[in-house]
């Protein structure tokens, strides 16, 4: 039940038409009267935008990439659509669910505007994590994180002061190569990369996953959005997706988060923290049906992509979004067939010696670094 006299909150989703995206108009949906969808952005799937639009009713809808349909005259064109579907008066959430770096610009303009903003976008935070706090400092605006691991560290944190925490512990479930060896890896094929064990996800952060990329972006994220160094985040791998993370105290005491692997109650929690709402529709958990549950070390030499991305978080500047720009554009190449697995960890690799120590003083050179580094993993593919 909503207090007496409360409002219904706006949410502009962008990325509706992602795995992101469509799990939060469920939840929306099911939470009809404290929450309704005031804006929709979808980067190029307009079919599908077009359901989403008739289903909620939105006062906005923008489209990024039209290619070649005709879509409503209503309808924005264009990356802007993000950020102005961002910034709208109606809008008192925005939950970000773009994949990469192109949800930077609204993330800020977001934060820039008092908005709270349900995170699904990490890379903002690994671009430009300095520029985002500064964000929030001058207007008031939150971030609120929607990624399991990160609403996982928010649940066990509460409201404990950040000098109370010894550690956070980031769960991995492993991925699709969890118990292969070395050489087995780096000859796995896109069929192989996209059979993830226990989520489903979209196919970037699918092979982020199998690379173990995704869990070094996901400390850096950590580090922004909770304030602890490098040394106090450690990530161990946990095959069945149970726990989601774990914080561990001065004392000693370890509190840990659990649930069953679903976007859904993350995605509900972003939009009503630090309120805990009812909803049936989130999946429960059974201790008994779920049982065991294991842990395991990193294996860091096989998996030299997460090595790479703590690497680029300590050094800090520029290399984060060098990390994550090289990353984004060797995945894209694997998707397309024109590269190998193993390459994307060494395009990476290439990028941050190259271009790691490039100047990460503002956004443009954040930006400059950016571009950079996916134009120097474009043409060492095409040497190849």
């Amino acid at each position: 039940m909503m207090p007496p006299g409360a409002r219904s909150r706006g949410v502009a989703v962008l990325g509706s038409t992602g795995s992101i995206g469509t799990t939060a108009l469920r939840v929306i949906a099911r939470q009809a009267g404290r929450f309704h969808v005031a804006a929709l952005t979808a980067f190029a799937n307009s079919s599908l935008l077009s359901e989403q639009v008739a289903a909620t009713g939105p006062a906005y809808v923008g489209l990024v990439s039209p290619n070649g349909t005709m879509p409503p005259a209503s309808w924005r064109i264009g990356a802007s659509s993000l950020v102005e579907a961002a910034t709208r008066e109606d809008v008192d959430i925005v939950l970000n669910a773009v994949v990469g770096a192109a949800g930077l610009d609204a993330t800020l303009a977001a934060l820039e505007a008092g908005k709270r903003v349900a995170l699904a976008n990490k890379e903002t935070l690994v671009v430009a994590g300095e520029l985002a706090e500064a964000a929030c400092a001058r207007s008031g605006g939150e971030i609120v994180p929607v990624d399991s691991e990160h609403s996982a560290i928010l649940q066990c944190l509460g409201r404990r002061d950040r000098a109370d925490v010894a550690r956070l512990i980031i769960t991995a479930s492993g991925g699709p190569f969890r118990t292969w060896t070395a050489d087995a890896i780096g000859g796995a094929t896109l069929a192989d990369a996209l059979c993830h064990p226990t989520w489903s996800m979209g196919r970037k952060i699918t092979v982020d996953s199998a690379t173990l990329a995704n869990k070094a972006l996901e400390v850096i994220e950590a580090h922004f959005l909770f304030g602890l160094p490098y040394e106090r985040i450690e990530v161990v791998v946990h095959p069945q997706s149970i726990v989601h993370s774990m914080v561990e105290f001065v004392d000693g005491s370890v509190l840990a988060q659990m649930g069953v692997p679903s976007m859904e109650l993350p995605v509900l929690y972003a939009l009503t923290h630090p309120e805990r709402v009812r909803d049936d529709g989130v999946p429960r958990f059974d201790p008994v049906a779920h049982s065991p549950l294991t842990f395991e070390r990193v294996r860091l030499d096989d998996f030299p992509a997460l090595r790479l991305g703590l690497e680029a978080g300590r050094n800090g500047g520029a290399a984060p979004a060098v990390f994550n720009a090289a990353n984004e554009r060797a995945v894209a190449l694997f998707l397309e067939g024109k590269m190998q697995l193993a390459d994307i960890a060494a395009s990476m690799d290439d990028a941050l010696a190259r271009l790691g120590s490039m100047s990460g003083r503002d956004k443009q050179a954040l930006l400059a670094a950016d571009a950079a580094a996916r134009a120097h993993v474009t043409a060492r593919a095409e040497r190849r």
